[in-house]
């Protein structure tokens, strides 16, 4: 028996609690959850620089069924 894997992202204005509902919702569970950092290229005169500015959030899940 063959579970599917989803990827499921946590968009911009949506909280984790709303992703997992969502996820739920689909008929998934989840299994594993994956931060990635954002980051800003910053250039001050000849100094290139990488400041973070924010996260993604993705949950790799498995069917329920």
């Amino acid at each position: 028996m063959s579970k599917k894997k989803m990827q499921f992202e946590v968009q911009e204005n949506e909280s984790i609690e709303a992703c997992l509902e969502r996820m739920k919702k689909q008929g998934y569970i989840p299994v594993r959850r994956t931060e990635k950092p954002i980051f800003q290229e910053v250039v001050n005169g000849n100094v290139t620089s990488y400041e973070p500015v924010g996260r993604q959030i993705v949950f790799e899940a498995i069917s329920a069924e």
